[in-house]
C-alpha cells in the first residue's frame, strides 16, 4: 500500500539555522535591548519566536554574561551562547555564534539568518523572502535580518569590522520597516 505524506515546503524542511545577536552593551539606551518588552514579549523572545515559526533550526542566541539567565528565561528551548568579549564588536559576536552553530550541526552551514535584536522591524514574511535567496541578502526597507552565505569568509574577519564594508550584500524588497532601537527616543517610538 502506497501512502503519500503531505509535502513540506523545502525551506522549512531544510531548517536554515539562525543566530540572534543580543550581546550589545546598550549604553545609549540605558537598559539591555534584548530584554526590552514590545507587545508583551522581549525583543530577543520575539526574534526567536519569529525565526522558529519560520522553520529556522537550530536557533542560537549570542549574549553577554550578565544577561545570560534573563535571555535564557525569554527563549525556551534555544541555544544560548555567551560572547566573552562583546565589547570587541558585533562581528565578533556573530563569529562566536557561527562557531557554536558549526559545533552544534557538525559542519559549516551554507546559509544562516542573522538577526540583531535591536533591528526589529522584520516579520515572518521578511524571512520567507530571504529564504528564497542564495547569496548574502538583506531586505529593504527593514535592513534585517541578513541572510549570510559566506560563513567561512566572515569567520576570517577581524572581530571589530563592519560586515557591510567587507561583504557584497544584495538588497531585495521585502515586508517590514526600518527600526533601530538605540536610544530612549527609539524605545518611545517602539512602544
Amino acid at each position: 500500500m502506497d501512502v503519500k505524506l503531505p509535502r513540506i515546503c523545502d525551506r522549512m524542511a531544510k531548517g536554515v539555522p539562525a543566530i540572534v545577536l543580543a550581546a550589545g552593551k546598550s549604553s545609549r539606551l540605558g537598559q539591555p535591548k534584548a530584554l526590552v518588552e514590545w507587545n508583551g514579549e522581549t525583543l530577543v523572545g520575539r526574534s526567536v519566536r519569529l525565526l522558529r515559526e519560520s522553520g529556522c533550526s537550530p536557533i542560537i542566541v549570542v549574549t553577554r554574561n550578565e544577561l545570560q539567565i534573563d535571555v535564557m528565561m525569554s527563549c525556551n528551548d534555544t541555544i544560548i551562547v555567551v560572547n566573552p568579549k562583546p565589547e570587541e564588536g558585533r562581528t565578533g559576536t556573530l563569529q562566536v555564534g557561527l562557531i557554536s552553530l558549526i559545533s552544534e550541526i557538525g559542519r559549516t552551514p551554507r546559509r544562516v539568518l542573522i538577526a540583531p535584536v535591536d533591528r526589529c522591524g522584520w516579520n515572518k514574511e521578511t524571512i520567507s523572502a530571504l529564504l528564497d535567496c542564495n547569496s548574502n541578502t538583506s531586505p529593504m526597507p527593514s535592513g534585517h535580518p541578513l541572510l549570510l552565505c559566506e560563513v567561512d569568509k566572515v569567520l576570517s574577519f577581524p572581530r571589530d569590522v563592519s560586515l557591510r564594508d567587507h561583504l557584497s550584500i544584495e538588497r531585495i524588497n521585502a515586508p517590514g520597516e526600518h527600526m533601530n532601537i538605540d536610544t530612549p527616543a527609539d524605545l518611545e517610538a517602539l512602544i
